[in-house]
């Protein structure tokens, strides 16, 4: 019986991750450490390739921007989009602003309202913009992102709207806890994410190298990624349920956080992107926000990875390849962005 036929007879078996590790044996690990080597070195513009400093990085992010209905109250008033419309309560005072609506009716309904904000206003003209294409991103390195969103006219209403209502809720205190920092400071959060991945999960180099021998050794006529699966919940990882964490399980518990708590509650309001590299099968994060300047609509983004921080960590190499987390350079690239799942 051949190699394949053993690990694919093995499999139906309730094999445990460290069986089954041995089993894959010095093939897998030499399949796994040479697409590994494909992943980090090749790509990136150097030999061949392209990263976000050369990308046309406007169209990627313009591609999947969407505004989504969303249900909100901010000092006992309710604020919903819906698809054609902001409906407000306020006690007995109601009315429906439609999208189509102009400026100045939108502007009006916040005054007579008396709503903090102008969240009226701002979604009915940031949303005709966010429509017609009239609108601009910039992207920029961490520490710029939030100095650019804090010292400007922010619409956190907007980015309520663009967020989206696809990933799972989670509680603001759950992140705290975990970060050690209240999603209402997301930069905060953003660099508390570093420490608490580190501490509660790692890397999952085990399902790693054996997707690595299911996609180039078995040509996926076995599922071996299944014999690593744990659960990837915030409780999971902080009960200690949790065995190890892939890049796109990274991005989802990044955004999660960062949508813990409504955008007009944070400092800096914003909305997280899922970034896909197709090249090297990656997924990391995009952190985005939504600002007036000059009376342009403008879209500051920057990247962050918690798959880089957290393996550095695993490898013992933050001594020389640093914290990991800041993604806006030439060791990434994009092939879409996604701003819901």
């Amino acid at each position: 019986m051949d190699w394949a036929s053993r690990l694919s007879s093995a499999t139906e078996k309730d094999l445990t991750r460290r069986q089954l590790l041995s089993l894959l044996g010095g093939g897998g690990v030499v399949v796994g450490g040479g697409k590994a080597v494909d992943n980090v070195f090749i790509g990136y513009g150097v030999l061949v390739g392209t990263n976000l400093h050369d990308q046309d990085l406007e169209k990627l992010a313009r591609a999947r921007l969407n505004s989504s209905p969303f249900d909100t109250t901010i000092s006992g008033t309710r604020i919903r989009l819906t698809d054609d419309a902001v409906r407000v309560s306020n006690g007995n005072d109601q009315r429906t602003v439609p999208l189509s609506t102009s400026s100045d009716v939108a502007t009006k309904a916040d005054a007579d309202l008396e709503i903090d904000g102008h969240p009226v206003e701002n979604l009915v003209t940031d949303l005709k913009d966010v429509k017609a294409g009239s609108f601009e991103f910039e992207f920029m390195d961490f520490e710029p992102f939030f100095d650019r969103v804090r010292t400007g006219e922010n619409h956190p209403f907007t980015v309520e709207a663009l967020r989206g209502n696809r990933f799972s809720q989670v509680s603001p205190s759950a992140i705290e806890e975990f970060s050690g920092a209240s999603p209402k400071r997301p930069k905060s959060v953003l660099e508390g994410l570093v420490s608490g991945f580190r501490k509660h999960t790692y890397y999952d180099i085990p399902r790693y190298v054996a997707g690595s021998v299911e996609d180039n050794v078995l040509f996926g006529t076995v599922d071996l990624r299944q014999y690593f699966k744990s659960p990837i919940t915030y409780e999971a990882l902080e009960s200690g349920e949790n065995a190890g964490m892939f890049c796109y399980e990274f991005t989802w518990r990044s955004i999660e956080a960062l949508h813990s708590v409504p955008a007009y509650q944070q400092r800096v309001p914003v909305m997280g992107a899922m970034v896909y590299d197709d090249r090297h099968k990656h997924v990391y994060t995009g952190v985005a926000s939504v600002v007036r300047r000059n009376g342009k609509l403008v879209i500051p983004m920057t990247f962050v990875d918690y798959t880089h921080s957290t393996l550095y960590d695993d490898l013992h190499l933050r001594w020389l390849l640093g914290r990991g987390m800041r993604a806006y350079d030439d060791r990434h690239r994009a092939t879409e962005i996604r701003w819901q799942p």
